[in-house]
């Protein structure tokens, strides 16, 4: 079914790959239908409790399709559908996050970046919009936007500022300056720099870290904690968990939580999907 990407299930992972090597993975309006279908997909797969995305080949993703742009640049519409992964989530991401790519945050399991190699335009928001992020330690990332005489396209100019502080998100997106990865986790853009032919191995283990250890059911509420609190006040946000906290009390992986503490062995905690 899938054309420009590949897509793999090994429990507890789901492996998300985009493969176009040939052109660095560039982004196109088919490789964006296929992604949305595949990450709907992990996300209704009770065998599945985190995804993971990476590119094929020496790179990550290099952005927009030169393709794409040129067809802007004269006048088309970027408008297209693909009836074969076309996909219909069970239920519509809130507001705040049913944007073109910001969706990933209203995904209910952790979404994990897997940078292995360039990162560049488009790109960077759509692993910014990822949870987590592991980079390859020399690989380069570029905004790119100033450079081609663009705008901080598909919210990277909200979550850019929220990751590393205005001033060094101002800087990557006036200079469009290269950075490596190196950088990038010094900065706190990614949570860590590992050797390019790592990176893969290392996002899969930290999938397979949480499903040993941790309820399904609390990381999807702890990240939706996370994301919609970004925008509230402190009295809503801990009024908010308050309540949460009374619901969780009363749920089963609180008590599987509590006697696998005590019984020291690992919990076994339900899987969700849809």
């Amino acid at each position: 079914m899938y054309k420009e990407i590949l897509y793999s299930v090994n429990d507890p992972v789901a492996t998300i790959t985009l493969n176009r090597p040939e052109k660095l993975n560039a982004w196109t309006r088919r490789m964006a239908a296929e992604f949305r279908h595949a990450i709907y997909q992990a996300e209704s797969d009770r065998a599945v409790v985190g995804i993971v995305v990476t590119g094929a080949g020496r790179a990550f993703c290099a952005g927009a399709d030169m393709k794409s742009l040129e067809s802007i640049r004269q006048g088309h519409s970027l408008q297209s559908e693909y009836p074969d992964v076309a996909f219909t989530p069970a239920e519509a991401p809130p507001p705040d996050f049913d944007g073109s790519y910001t969706w990933l945050m209203a995904i209910k399991k952790p979404v994990v970046a897997a940078i292995n190699g360039p990162v560049a335009g488009m790109a960077v928001p759509i692993a910014l919009a990822c949870d987590i992020r592991f980079m390859a330690a020399d690989a380069p990332l570029i905004t790119a936007f100033a450079e081609r005489g663009l705008i901080g396209e598909w919210g990277v100019a909200w979550m850019l500022p929220r990751l590393v502080g205005v001033g060094n998100a101002l800087d990557l997106l006036l200079s469009s300056r290269r950075l490596t990865g190196e950088e990038a986790a010094a900065m706190g853009l990614v949570q860590k720099a590992v050797p390019a032919d790592e990176v893969l191995a290392y996002a899969v283990h930290y999938i397979q870290d949480l499903a040993e250890r941790c309820s399904p059911a609390s990381l999807a509420i702890l990240k939706r904690q996370v994301y919609e609190q970004l925008t509230m006040s402190l009295g809503p946000s801990e009024k908010e968990a308050a309540t949460l906290m009374q619901t969780s009390f009363r749920g089963a992986d609180f008590e599987e939580g509590m006697s696998s503490f005590m019984e020291k062995r690992q919990p076994r905690f339900e899987r969700i999907g849809l």
